[in-house]
C-alpha cells in the first residue's frame, strides 16, 4: 500500500509497472512499483535552459497528480508534466521566488491574494477541446471570475451521515437525512438506565466538522473578508438549535460527554455496527476509506437542507499560471485530463494499487465531471450507484480565504466546540475577537 510522503517543494515522480493497459508500455521503460520518489529539484527546475514550452511544471497540495502526471506523459510524446508538492500552492505562488509553475491544482486558489494569478482558460472551450456541459455547472461557475473561466473544478466532497446497513429501513429517505430527522430518530434510539445512557443515537457534539456543517445549513454564509465575514444572526441561530438538540434529546452535554468518554474507546464505525449508537458523522472522502469488511455493514444518506448539500470547502481546482513558459503543454493536459476515459483510467489505477484504500476517487473526491460521477464512480463503489443527488442540490461554498485551513482548525471549530458546552455567550471569547487575535499573530498566512 501506497505512504505518501510529502516533500515540500520536491519534484513528485511516480515510475510503474506495465501490464494490461497500453499507456503502461512506456512506464516499463522505467520500471519498478509505482511510489513518491524525491528528485533533486536541479535536475529540472533548476535552470531556465531545461524550461520549455514542450514541458509544464506542475504545484499541487494533492499528491495523486504525481500519477496523472505519470500518464500523460506515457500517453504521447509531445509533452512532459513534473509535479511539485506544497502544502499550500495558493500561498506559495504568493510568495517571492525564481521558480514559478505552470499549471497550479489545489485549494483555496480563487481568493483575492491568488484569483488574478491565473489566466482565461475560455480558449478550452472552443472547437469542441472541453464541454461546459461536462461539469456540474455550480462548480464550474465558481471558477469564473468577472465573466472568464479562470479555474476549471477537480473535485469535492460532502458530508454524510453513515449508520448500521440494518438500520435503513427506519429512514425516510433513501437519499438524505436533514438535521430535523436525525435528532428525533436519534432521540428515539436512546436508551437511558440508572441516570446514564447505554445507547445513544447521535449528538451533534460528537464532531465539530458536524457544528460547522449545521452552521452552513443555517446559513452562517463564512466568506473572505478582513480576513473573515459572516452572518452572525444565522450562526447564532445555528448555536442555539444544537444547544436545544443536546438538551432535549440526550439531556445535556454533561450527558454527553460521559457517554463518550464511556463508549468512545470504539470507533464509531464500530459503535454503530453493534447498536451502541445509531448515527456517526463522516466526509465522503472519510467513508469511502473505511476499510471494505467495516463499511460492508454500513450504510449512509447525505447531509442536507431543503434540496440543498454544502459541499466542503477544499474543493480541487485547476489552473495555468498567468506567465507560463508552457501553455501548449498546460493546455493539453488540461484537455487530456477532463475526459471521462482518462479520469475512468485514474480510478482503475487506483484499485490495481489499492491507492482506493486511503484516498478517494479523484484528487481525493468526487468528480467535478458529472458523467464520471454518476455513471463511472459506482463501478468502483457500487453503494453510490442511484444515489447521487441531482447536481442542482451541490451548494458550493463562498469564496474562502487562502489561510482558511489553518482558520478553521485553530478558531472556528475551537469556537464552535467551546460554545455548546458554554453556559453563556458572555462566558467565552467571541469569534470575532478570536479571528482578529489569530489574524494579528499569522499576518503572513
Amino acid at each position: 500500500m501506497l505512504n505518501y510522503k510529502r516533500f515540500k517543494g520536491a519534484a513528485l515522480y511516480s515510475p510503474g509497472r506495465a501490464r494490461d493497459n497500453p499507456l503502461r508500455r512506456k512506464r516499463a521503460q522505467i520500471g519498478g512499483r509505482w511510489g513518491l520518489i524525491l528528485l533533486f529539484p536541479a535536475v529540472f527546475l533548476g535552470s531556465c535552459a531545461f524550461r520549455s514550452s514542450a514541458v509544464a511544471v506542475l504545484w499541487t497540495d494533492r499528491p495523486e497528480f504525481a500519477l496523472y502526471a505519470e500518464y500523460f506523459n506515457a500517453s504521447q510524446d509531445t509533452y512532459k508534466i513534473e509535479t511539485r508538492y506544497f502544502e499550500s500552492p495558493s500561498q506559495k505562488l504568493t510568495e517571492n521566488g525564481e521558480v514559478r509553475p505552470d499549471i497550479v491544482a489545489g485549494s483555496w486558489l480563487k481568493s483575492v491574494s491568488t484569483r488574478s494569478l491565473f489566466r482565461p482558460l475560455d480558449g478550452l472551450f472552443k472547437k469542441d477541446r472541453l464541454s461546459r456541459d461536462s461539469f456540474y455547472q455550480r462548480l464550474l461557475d465558481l471558477g469564473n471570475i468577472d465573466g472568464k473561466q479562470y479555474l476549471l473544478p477537480v473535485s469535492f466532497n460532502i458530508p454524510a451521515l453513515i449508520f448500521a446497513r440494518d438500520r435503513a429501513d427506519q429512514l425516510s429517505n433513501p437519499f438524505t437525512l436533514t438535521l430535523e430527522e436525525i435528532k428525533a430518530l436519534g432521540r428515539a434510539f436512546n436508551v437511558e438506565n440508572g441516570g446514564g445512557y447505554s445507547r445513544m443515537g447521535f449528538s451533534p457534539a460528537w464532531d465539530d466538522d458536524f457544528l460547522f456543517v449545521t452552521a452552513v445549513l443555517f446559513g452562517a454564509a463564512f466568506r473572505e473578508a478582513l480576513p473573515l465575514a459572516w452572518d452572525n444572526d444565522a450562526l447564532e441561530r445555528a448555536l442555539s438549535y444544537i444547544e436545544s438538540w443536546i438538551s432535549e434529546s440526550n439531556t445535556g452535554i454533561g450527558a454527553e460527554d460521559d457517554f463518550t468518554f464511556k463508549y468512545f474507546y470504539d470507533p464509531p464505525a464500530k459503535l454503530a455496527i453493534n447498536g451502541r449508537i445509531l448515527f456517526f458523522y463522516m466526509s465522503s472522502a472519510g467513508l469511502f476509506t473505511l476499510p471494505q469488511e467495516r463499511r460492508a455493514n454500513l450504510d449512509f444518506r447525505w447531509i442536507a437542507g431543503e434540496e440543498t448539500i454544502p459541499i466542503s470547502e477544499d474543493m480541487v481546482y485547476l489552473g495555468i499560471y498567468r506567465h507560463t513558459r508552457a501553455k501548449r503543454a498546460a493546455e493539453a493536459f488540461m484537455q487530456w485530463f477532463f475526459r471521462a476515459d482518462t479520469q475512468r483510467l485514474f480510478l482503475e489505477a487506483a484499485k490495481d494499487r489499492r491507492l482506493n484504500e486511503t484516498r478517494f476517487g479523484i484528487a481525493n473526491g468526487f468528480s467535478a465531471l458529472q458523467t464520471v460521477t454518476e455513471q463511472i464512480f459506482p463501478q468502483f463503489y457500487p453503494s453510490l450507484l442511484g444515489r447521487m443527488p441531482p447536481g442542482s442540490f451541490l451548494s458550493p461554498p463562498n469564496i474562502l480565504p487562502r489561510s482558511w485551513t489553518a482558520m478553521k482548525e485553530r478558531v472556528i471549530l475551537p469556537y464552535l466546540h467551546d460554545r455548546i458546552r458554554s453556559e453563556g455567550r458572555g462566558d467565552i471569547r467571541s469569534l470575532g475577537r478570536r479571528l482578529g487575535d489569530w489574524n494579528r499573530l499569522n499576518r503572513g498566512l
